[in-house]
């Protein structure tokens, strides 16, 4: 039995209203599509982001000695960032071994007095008078490159050892290179037990020391510091002064004897103007 003309229109029209309404009833699935399209690539984003900061973790461990070196090349003068217990002494014992004609001590509180310096270092009491330097300016590691750079461009210092602790390194490193670009930087880092290869992975307290400082190497490899980096100082050193003007020196300057027998007053560091 054969369907006529009419009968055929009427099927097609039909089947054509079913269609438009399916399609009303029914909105297309492509948004949803995009919303997990733009999730999967934010997770993988955030995976690539942190293989990235793991490896990068690891490049800069890379860099931290494992051990104090046997021997160290001797340069015009020893610069030690303050922060560690064991790093005055390690240098001052190079200034006693001659790896240097004079050390700067950067950092120093300025409530640490020269009698406690000499409590601190009694082997070494005997260069606090002639060829110690102590510097109070220095906030942070910006600023000890800073006055670092200050001092040796005074002194006329080409070569420096600069000793601090190995974990620090790359960072005071990095930042004594930016503001002394013409002077060869000879590092010494200070190694103790905690942050030897062996130990610094099982120890939680070493690595969220090392986490920490990794963090602060990134944030200065791409210079976002701290706003002051020395006291009373902008970020930049200041210009040498006039050869008519004698220049600002950081040094130890001894009190005469008190004419009543008392015997020596400790030496007094100050900034001289």
């Amino acid at each position: 039995m054969t369907m006529s003309n009419t009968g055929r229109r009427a099927l097609r029209q039909k089947q054509s209203a079913t269609g438009r309404t399916g399609r009303r009833e029914h909105p297309p699935a492509r948004p949803r599509s995009l919303l997990r399209r733009l999730a999967v690539a934010l997770v993988l984003l955030t995976g690539l982001a942190g293989v990235a900061g793991a490896a990068g973790f690891l490049a800069f461990t890379a860099q931290i000695a494992a051990r104090e070196p046997a021997a160290v090349k001797s340069a015009d003068a020893i610069v030690v960032l303050t922060g560690g217990p064991s790093r005055i002494v390690d240098a001052v014992g190079l200034l006693a071994d001659g790896r240097g004609r004079r050390l700067l001590i950067t950092g120093v509180n300025p409530a640490t007095s020269i009698d406690e310096m000499r409590r601190a270092l009694p082997d070494g009491e005997h260069l606090l008078g002639c060829c110690i330097d102590l510097g109070h300016k220095a906030l942070n590691t910006r600023g000890n490159a800073l006055e670092a750079a200050e001092w040796a461009r005074e002194k006329r210092f080409r070569s420096l050892v600069v000793v601090t602790s190995s974990w620090h390194m790359p960072r005071a490193m990095m930042e004594l290179g930016r503001a002394l670009p013409d002077v060869e930087l000879v590092s010494y880092p200070v190694v103790t037990t905690r942050t030897q290869p062996e130990s610094w992975w099982s120890d939680p307290g070493t690595l969220k020391l090392l986490v920490k400082e990794y963090l602060k190497f990134v944030m200065a490899t791409v210079k976002i510091r701290p706003a002051q980096a020395v006291a009373g100082a902008g970020e930049a050193p200041r210009p040498a002064p006039p050869a008519s003007v004698a220049p600002a020196t950081l040094r130890i300057t001894p009190t005469p004897i008190p004419t009543t027998g008392a015997g020596f007053r400790p030496a007094e560091a100050r900034l001289s103007p």
